[in-house]
């Protein structure tokens, strides 16, 4: 993993392509975490996805397989562990908690959480530099 003291230079940020491992992968992860939580089988349809040295924040709107469902908006940030994407962290969207992804300071909080989380990765990463 990398250090903090990397966290403001973009290393190879990107969104993976549709259809490619890499965004497999991650959605998959997302999926289960989904699957787990809620019992419930879903796509998605991504808004966001930025990936770099092995984190990624993603947000996306999940909808049922048949797509009839649309569900809440469900943003997270994973790691790969060398092995497998793994969601470390689902982004809470209560409106007006002060703790949840609409408050300011939530990512800023969020990268002092996970240290080794490039910053560039994140929405606002302009505003935690």
């Amino acid at each position: 993993m990398q250090a903090r003291s990397g966290q403001g230079i973009t290393r190879n940020l990107h969104t993976p392509s549709p259809g490619s491992a890499e965004r497999r992968a991650i959605l998959d992860a997302m999926r289960l975490k989904i699957k787990e939580l809620h019992g419930i089988d879903v796509i998605f349809v991504v808004k966001t996805m930025n990936v770099s040295g092995g984190w990624a924040w993603v947000h996306t709107l999940p909808r049922s397989v048949d797509g009839f469902f649309h569900y809440e908006d469900f943003s997270a940030l994973l790691h790969n562990d060398g092995k497998q994407w793994l969601v470390d962290e689902i982004a809470c969207t209560e409106p007006d908690n002060p703790h949840c992804i609409g408050s300011p300071g939530y990512f800023r909080k969020l990268s002092h959480r996970f240290p080794c989380a490039p910053l560039s990765i994140f929405p606002t990463a302009s505003f935690l530099r």
